[in-house]
Parts: structure tokens; C-alpha cells; sequence
């Protein structure tokens, strides 16, 4: 049996497919850890949750922001998109919706040694902190249909990126969600700014902005930090994260890393470009 995290697929099924073909993936012995962004843009959204769904016992998924943006829109909160059109329409739809809102924010093996979110995990939150938060927004996610449409429809209003306890609990949940799913960069106050989406550089940190795991006094969390969303940050390995995200929607590459082994052994393709980056 291997283990294998995979970054951001955005309906990229092709180069999935072709990644997973490449590392022999067998979803009978073999385990996948996907770091969320499973659809929109690429041409294979539909496909991408699809197959998925299929081999749903051997995958392990995080949430990014996309796929709750592929919630909202399948509740009329969101405008829908030609990428994700077709998982609307599609008469699985809300089957697939009903599996995503069942899917986490964070995953954690203490056995392998690695912890899984989308972004990352706040600056402000230990292990033990980070899993209650999540546990906590993905209760919400996984309540009734119409109470997830009340809660989605406050949660994409004003973001919120400072953390505090004395908050309201809709506050508390517009943070813990976008710390999970949008966070890059973060101050030394622990401020999160969710604008800034370019690769880091010394002006940046002279400006005090830094990428949230570089962040000073950030608290510890004991297991590495496997994560996506950032493809301008791009592969990223260090003896507290593994940023997977290489971006395969804009030509990049498609990331896979075997996790079960001492050394991770990294294995990518190259990818079609799906969209041109907005400037």
C-alpha cells in the first residue's frame, strides 16, 4: 500500500488521470490524499467528482474554496460557471453535493505524520485548536439543506481575518473557514491578508507580509502541513510543510508526493494550460 497527496486538480481530469497512471494508483491497496480544489475552471469538473465519488473509500479530501463556491452555486447563492454547469445539471448532482458537504476541512494521521487543509492552518491555532474549528464549520456544512443555505449565504459576506474568541459566532466561522480555504500571507500580529496572491519576495517581507507558515510565534502544530491553493508559491518543502499546488490549471504542473515513505518521493506532469491568469 502507498500513499500519495495530490495539490489542486480545479476540474483538471486529464492530467489527474494521467497522474494517477503514472504513479500506479491502485484504489484498492493504494490511499489518495487530495488538499482540496477539486473542480472548477478545467474543462473536467464533472468527471473530476466523479471519479472521485467512484473510489470514495481510498481518498481522503480537503475543502478548498472553489468547492465551497461549487456548494453555494448548487443552493442559488453563487453564480454558476461553464466549468461547473455541468455538475449542476447532472443527475447526480445532489449526490455529489450531498458528498462534498460531507468531506473536511482538515485531515490528520498521526501515524504517517502529516495534517492536511486546503491553505494551510492559522497562525493562531494549534493542532488541537485547528481540528475543534474545523470539526466545527464542517458540522455547519453537513447540517440540514436549509440551514447550510442560511449559514452559506452569511458566510460569503465580509471576510474576516483576525481571530477573536469574544466574536460572534458567525465571525468565528467567516475566520476559521477562510483561514482553511483562502489564506497566503499573513502580519506579524497574525492579521491574514487575503488580496495578495503573488510569490513571496523580500519586498514583501520588508512590507511585513509573510507567508502564513513563516509567520513569527505561529503555534506549533506538531505534524507537517500538507497544503495547495497557492500555485504562485508553487512546490514548497521544508521540515514543516509540503505546498502542493504547482499550478496544473495554468500550464503548470500536476503534484503528487508519496507520504508513507522516509523521503517523499515527488512525481508530476505537465499540463495543458485551462485558463490565462487575470491581471
Amino acid at each position: 500500500m502507498s500513499v500519495w497527496a495530490i495539490g489542486d486538480i480545479q476540474g483538471c481530469y486529464k492530467s489527474f488521470r494521467e497522474l494517477l497512471d503514472k504513479i500506479a494508483f491502485n484504489p484498492e491497496v493504494d490511499r489518495l490524499w487530495v488538499a482540496g480544489d477539486l473542480v472548477n475552471r478545467g474543462e473536467g469538473s464533472l468527471e473530476t467528482l466523479e471519479y472521485l465519488y467512484s473510489i470514495k473509500e481510498s481518498v481522503e479530501i480537503v475543502l478548498g474554496n472553489h468547492d465551497i463556491t461549487l456548494i453555494a452555486a448548487y443552493y442559488g447563492i453563487k453564480k454558476s460557471n461553464p466549468t461547473i454547469d455541468p455538475i449542476l445539471t447532472s443527475p447526480n448532482a445532489k449526490k455529489l453535493i450531498d458528498w462534498l458537504r460531507g468531506q473536511k476541512f482538515l485531515h490528520v494521521d498521526h501515524k504517517l505524520g502529516y495534517c492536511m487543509a486546503h491553505a494551510g492552518i492559522s497562525p493562531e491555532f494549534d493542532l488541537g485548536m485547528a481540528l475543534c474549528y474545523a470539526k466545527r464549520i464542517e458540522k455547519r456544512l453537513q447540517g440540514s439543506e436549509e440551514n447550510v443555505k442560511k449559514w452559506l449565504k452569511k458566510i460569503f459576506k465580509d471576510g474576516v481575518n483576525r481571530f477573536d474568541r469574544e466574536s460572534n459566532k458567525v465571525d468565528i466561522d467567516k475566520y476559521i473557514i477562510s483561514s482553511f480555504t483562502r489564506m497566503r500571507y499573513c502580519y506579524n500580529n497574525h492579521k491574514l491578508d487575503y488580496d495578495q496572491k503573488g510569490t513571496p519576495t523580500d519586498i514583501l517581507r520588508e512590507k511585513g507580509l509573510k507567508p502564513w507558515f513563516e509567520c513569527e510565534n505561529r503555534k506549533e502544530v506538531e505534524l507537517k502541513i500538507i497544503f495547495g491553493h497557492w500555485s504562485t508559491l508553487g512546490f514548497h518543502h521544508d521540515e514543516n510543510v509540503l505546498s502542493l499546488d504547482t499550478g496544473c490549471l495554468w500550464g503548470g504542473q500536476l503534484t503528487a508526493a508519496r507520504i508513507d515513505v522516509d523521503e517523499v518521493e515527488i512525481v508530476q506532469v505537465e499540463c495543458e494550460q485551462a485558463q490565462k491568469p487575470t491581471l
